[in-house]
C-alpha cells in the first residue's frame, strides 16, 4: 500500500511515516497544503492522511478540490478540531474518515488499512502473482506453492515492487525511490544485501528460480514458465 501523508508538524510527520514503513506501507510526505495537492494529483496513492489546518491551503480546501479534479482517493482527516459539527464540516469537504488529536498510531493505522480497502481496487491488483508465488497487498501474506514464506517488512516492501512491475527490469535507484523512500549511491550493496536475502527465502527448496539479476541493470522477477 502507498499512502499520501499531508501534515505541517514535521516531528509528527517523521514519526507517522517512520511507523507507517515499519507496517510495510510505502509513505510520501507533503508539509503544506500546496504541495500535498501537486502530489496527490500527480501520484496514484491507496489513501491519503490529511492535517486539516495547513499552511498556504487548509486541507478541507484541499480535499474539495481533489474532489473536484475527479480524483476519488479514499482521505482520513487528522485535526484537533474534533467536536461533531467539525467532523461533520470534514466529511461533507470530502473525507471519508475523521480521526481527532491526539491519537494512538495503532487506531490511525487500522484506519488507513479499512480505507485501502474501502477503495474497491480489483482483487487482482491486490494480490500479485508471478508463477507459484502468491503475495497478497491486504493481509501482507506471500506463500509459494501454497507454503507459506514470512517475510520482513522491508523484503515485504521490496518483493511487492519487483512483483508489481513482474518481467520488467527494476534498477538499484527504482528501488532505492520507492521502497528505501530515499535517494543516495545507487552503488551501495544495501540493495543487493536485501535481494539476496530475499531470493534465499522465496527460491530455496522451491527449484524453479525466479527472481533474475540482470547484469549492469538490476533486477527482474518473471516466471519463464
Amino acid at each position: 500500500m502507498k499512502i499520501l501523508v499531508i501534515e505541517d508538524d514535521l516531528e509528527a510527520a517523521a514519526y507517522m511515516s517512520k511507523a507507517f514503513r515499519e507496517a510495510g506501507i510505502v509513505a510520501d510526505h507533503a508539509s503544506d497544503g500546496e504541495s500535498g495537492l501537486f502530489l496527490a494529483s500527480e501520484s496514484t496513492y491507496d489513501v491519503m492522511v490529511i492535517d486539516r489546518m495547513l499552511p498556504r491551503r487548509d486541507g478541507l480546501s484541499v480535499i474539495s478540490e481533489l474532489r473536484q479534479r475527479g480524483v476519488n482517493t479514499p482521505v482520513l482527516i487528522l485535526s484537533a478540531l474534533g467536536q461533531v459539527d467539525d467532523r461533520v464540516t470534514g466529511l461533507r469537504a470530502g473525507g471519508d474518515d475523521y480521526l481527532p488529536k491526539p491519537y494512538a498510531f495503532s487506531e490511525l493505522l487500522a484506519r488507513v488499512e479499512v480505507l485501502g480497502r474501502r477503495k474497491g481496487t480489483p482483487e487482482q491488483d491486490m494480490i500479485y502473482r508471478v508463477g507459484d508465488l502468491e503475495l497478497d497487498r491486504l493481509s501482507h501474506e506471500v506463500r509459494r506453492a501454497g507454503r507459506e514464506i514470512l517475510l520482513q517488512p522491508r523484503e515485504f516492501r521490496l518483493l511487492e515492487y519487483l512483483m508489481k512491475n513482474a518481467g520488467q527490469v527494476v534498477t538499484r535507484t527504482m528501488l532505492l525511490e520507492h521502497v528505501w523512500d530515499y535517494h543516495f549511491d545507487p552503488q551501495t550493496n544495501v540493495i543487493d544485501v536485501h535481494v539476496s536475502r530475499l531470493r534465499s527465502k522465496i527460491e530455496k527448496d522451491f527449484g524453479k528460480p525466479l527472481l533474475k539479476t540482470v547484469r549492469g541493470a538490476g533486477y527482474m522477477i518473471k516466471d519463464e514458465g
